[in-house]
């Protein structure tokens, strides 16, 4: 059953995260310009990414809205088959946050089932076919993701404070632990830093990437031992199932409705996803279902600690 763990040549999955202007799409072609090979983009950005043609020979192909997890997935599977050797997403953000994205899908289903937990079970798998799709590629990807300022709500005594502690990636909370490398770049100078690298090349290193950092990955990539070719399983159908606790699900919906919290259902999602460390409400445990049906239970029977909830999903907002 077991047997001596050996590091196998792989594709590179590499994430470039920072704001606007800190180099994201420059950074991207040049590190990929240093892996070699043909080079393709998939351009979700308006025709920026042709702006450096100059840099290195690569193709680019343009993605307008609405920005489908599908429209990507069928882009990724198109340069497979072209046999391009990396793969530029630039940007993989709007797949989440773009118009006609993950967030916009569930946004439009859960106006129409009037149920945002149900929803997910609508939107999840089709985000999880293109992060497989990401995965599964036989080219290396290089994604790039927008920055948005990220908050986390801490007690401070009494009361409860949002409190600002860095940036996050406009993406799925948890989607950049799927990649071997993680690089974050600043505005000023273009300097990277890794938060996860699996290379072990850059970790607790400040450098502008250039083509000797697309050298560097490829040969660690190369140095693994070589993967046998294994006859693909094709893989049954996924079926959906009724979520365990759809019951406390439909009552937690019920009890938003009759304390009029939905007048402040985002705020209430991003209150839960911060509390209880989840991308979606649709995570939370049995346990953790019950404690926010107590809260809110007491919300209903006490005005007073309805509107000191309301004052905490406000600052929230105000944070945001």
């Amino acid at each position: 059953m077991f047997k001596k763990a050996q590091r196998k040549a792989a594709k590179l999955r590499l994430a470039l995260m920072g704001p606007a202007g800190s180099g994201k799409t420059f950074s991207a072609l040049t590190i990929a310009n240093g892996i070699g090979g043909r080079i393709a983009m998939i351009d979700t950005e308006r025709g920026s990414g042709e702006l450096y043609s100059d840099l290195c020979s690569y193709d680019v192909a343009q993605i307008s809205p609405p920005f489908t997890p599908q429209k990507y997935i069928e882009a990724i599977k198109t340069a497979e088959k072209a046999g391009y050797d990396v793969l530029i997403i630039d940007s993989l953000s709007h797949a989440w946050a773009g118009e006609g994205g993950v967030l916009d899908i569930h946004d439009k289903v859960s106006k129409s089932t009037r149920n945002s937990f149900a929803a997910w079970r609508e939107v999840t798998p089709q985000h999880n076919a293109l992060v497989d799709a990401l995965l599964g590629a036989a080219c290396h990807i290089i994604v790039t993701l927008r920055a948005k300022t990220s908050y986390e709500v801490q007690q401070d005594g009494d009361k409860k404070k949002v409190v600002k502690v860095g940036l996050a990636p406009v993406q799925r909370e948890g989607l950049e632990y799927e990649f071997t490398l993680v690089l974050d770049l600043s505005i000023e100078g273009h300097v990277a830093t890794a938060t996860k690298d699996r290379t072990g090349i850059f970790d607790g290193k400040y450098f502008t990437p250039n083509q000797e950092t697309g050298s560097q990955i490829l040969n660690w990539l190369n140095s693994g031992k070589p993967e046998e070719i294994q006859v693909p399983v094709q893989k049954p159908q996924e079926k959906i199932v009724e979520h365990p606790h759809q019951f406390l699900h439909d009552q937690l919906h019920r009890m938003l409705e009759q304390t009029g919290l939905m007048d402040h259902l985002d705020l209430y999602y991003l209150y839960v996803n911060d509390r209880y460390n989840v991308f979606s409400i649709d995570m939370l445990t049995q346990k953790q279902l019950m404690e926010q049906l107590t809260m809110l239970r007491q919300c209903k029977q006490r005005e007073e600690k309805l509107n000191q909830f309301i004052e905490i999903l406000q600052q929230q907002k105000i944070a945001a």
